[in-house]
């Protein structure tokens, strides 16, 4: 039986996380957003590089568990969506996403067609 120490994983992220303050408020304030009942999403075109991704949550989303199902969702909608993005434009961009009260009650598909729907056509 083999470890677990000495598994390697052959799966790479397509993006970078968004982990400072002064990229969330950068975004917040010069970022394009759009608005739907499921997230709030601010991006901004980046030079070059891989998209960035950042997931906010707040306590109107409810409590630890539907907040944390609210990002993971949000997440994984954006691992499908990065993809058809990259189909349509070779530009990378910074994203942050917002996540709503109902997001914690959506499927992941129900997400992803929004992100299709809300953000496809703002890409240049």
């Amino acid at each position: 039986m083999t470890e677990p120490s000495k598994i390697k994983h052959k799966l790479k992220k397509r993006y970078i996380v968004i982990k400072s303050n002064r990229d969330f408020s950068y975004l917040f304030r010069k970022g394009d957003s759009t608005v739907n009942y499921a997230f709030v999403c601010y991006m901004k075109p980046r030079r070059a590089g891989k998209n960035r991704l950042g997931v906010v949550s707040g306590k109107k989303v409810g409590n630890a568990v539907k907040r944390n199902r609210s990002r993971r969702i949000i997440r994984e909608a954006f691992r499908l969506f990065e993809p058809i993005m990259k189909e349509k434009t070779d530009k990378r961009y910074d994203f942050v996403f917002v996540a709503r009260a109902k997001t914690p009650t959506l499927k992941t598909q129900q997400v992803l067609s929004l992100m299709k729907k809300n953000i496809l056509p703002k890409l240049q």
